[in-house]
């Protein structure tokens, strides 16, 4: 599936995004009508492509080698392509619609189909998942530079681990670090364009890890020190078959980023460069998952934890193990950082167009701007260091809120249709793409509650 035709009138410069109007207001009046810097002459097609990458490969890539120890590498790398392409019918879906509607916006699509209430719903499932997911990626810096325990079980943390245990490298402490020389600083650019060399950096630490445990697998395999995985789930009865649709919510919920294409493709110089990038960007993060699983499994095999993070607290078996094994976490760690600003930019436009939605564009007002900022930075760092069990929480929320986000809502304005232009077949696939998303939600809220139900009824009283 390709990304929709764009006619010949819209390949303009997007220098503005906008014609000069002479008879046009010099205030925009709605949403929408910003005119954007006037020494900013387009996105770069190679900054477009980071900027979706990196909004791609967050946390969930930790969690792709379980994937791989339930399904085999068979299936779940066949698995990992098929939601690959189901993702770009998706992006096309949104983006041949808001042309048709000529909105710049998801949420302005929302509105253009459903009205208020259904931009309403799209700005607060933004909401729900970038909170939660921004709240885990400053859990899993704090873990991996503190430390945690865990079942009575203390990990130290790579700071504790090279200086011992201080008042300043303990969670509390660090984490306000890191927000207030990392996080804040890169919240504050008004374009997500800016952020386009974070992005690269955070996709190169991305390969980092994955480079560092390519090595270690072959390094491995020639010592003798790793079995043949399998190639197929082990399916011995009824619980077994069950237990392979629990993967089903990481595998929809890994290619989300539709949230954050409209304001990519907005800041694009040339409107026909989306389509590269989106191709560009899937085939890229596709590529580091299918390796990330194939090797993180391949290391592990059947000993791979639901985070394969946490199967680097151990001697590995190799030379330089503890080395190698901090590279790792401070590669991954380095990574989220980075990612954090990507992923905060749509959650401030949301929360700014959900609570102000009459307002002026929020580039242009300073105070505003400045204001939201500050609060959803403070609640993340709250929720980050006193509700550490949040992982929890977001399993239920998150996955339900992303997985609206990337296949329940294209698929539903597709079957809107309010300019008909959908065909059969794309009618056909949204309709898949809600079965799909409906059955994944199913079976990620009973899964995780009986779970929770097996962890509490084990629990000694």
């Amino acid at each position: 599936m390709t990304i929709g035709n764009i006619s010949p009138k819209e390949k303009r410069s997007r220098r503005g995004k906008q014609v000069v109007d002479e008879n046009a207001p010099l205030l925009p009046k709605r949403r929408g009508e910003e005119g954007g810097f006037d020494e900013f002459n387009g996105a770069s097609f190679t900054g477009a492509v980071f900027n979706l990458s990196t909004t791609v490969v967050g946390a969930g890539i930790m969690a792709l080698p379980a994937t791989m120890k339930v399904l085999g590498l068979g299936l779940g790398i066949a698995l990992i392509i098929f939601m690959a392409f189901l993702t770009e019918a998706s992006i096309e879906l949104l983006l041949r619609f808001s042309r048709a509607g000529k909105s710049v916006s998801y949420g302005g699509l929302m509105g253009d189909a459903f009205g208020r209430f259904g931009k309403g719903a799209l700005q607060v499932c933004v909401l729900v998942n970038n909170i939660g997911v921004l709240i885990v990626y400053m859990i899993i810096i704090g873990d991996v530079l503190s430390g945690t325990s865990s079942s009575g079980v203390h990990h130290a943390g790579v700071l504790e681990g090279w200086f011992g245990e201080h008042w300043w490298n303990g969670r509390t402490f660090v984490l306000l670090v890191t927000t207030l020389t990392i996080f804040s600083p890169l919240a504050c650019f008004k374009r997500i364009d800016s952020l386009r060399f974070t992005s690269a950096l955070s996709v190169a630490l991305a390969v980092a890890f994955l480079v560092i445990t390519v090595g270690i697998s072959i390094v491995k395999l020639i010592s003798g020190g790793i079995q043949m995985p399998r190639l197929l789930p082990d399916v011995t009865d009824l619980a077994s078959v069950f237990n392979l649709f629990t993967v089903v919510p990481v595998l929809v919920t890994a290619y989300i980023c539709h949230y954050n294409v409209h304001s990519i493709d907005n800041e694009l110089e040339e409107p026909t460069q989306i389509k590269g990038v989106v191709r560009t960007s899937l085939a890229l993060c596709s590529t580091v998952y299918i390796m990330t699983s194939f090797f993180g499994f391949l290391l592990f095999g059947d000993n791979t934890l639901d985070d394969v993070l946490a199967n680097f607290d151990s001697d590995l078996g190799i030379p330089y193990s503890s080395l190698l094994n901090d590279a790792v976490r401070i590669s991954y760690a380095a990574h989220l950082m980075l990612v954090f600003p990507v992923v905060f930019y749509p959650l401030r436009l949301n929360l700014d167009g959900l609570f102000f939605p009459s307002a002026r564009p929020l580039a242009s007002s300073n105070a505003r701007f400045a204001s939201i900022t500050i609060g959803l930075i403070a609640l993340i760092f709250l929720g980050a260091n006193f509700i550490p069990s949040i992982w929890d929480a977001f399993q239920f929320t998150g996955a339900t809120a992303a997985v609206c986000l990337g296949f329940i809502f294209p698929a539903a304005i597709t079957l809107r249709d309010r300019h008909n232009i959908a065909t059969k077949k794309d009618k056909i696939l949204s309709s898949f793409m809600i079965v799909i998303a409906v059955f994944s939600n199913i079976v990620a809220i009973y899964s995780d509650a009986y779970a929770l139900f097996k962890k509490n009824a084990s629990t000694p009283e």
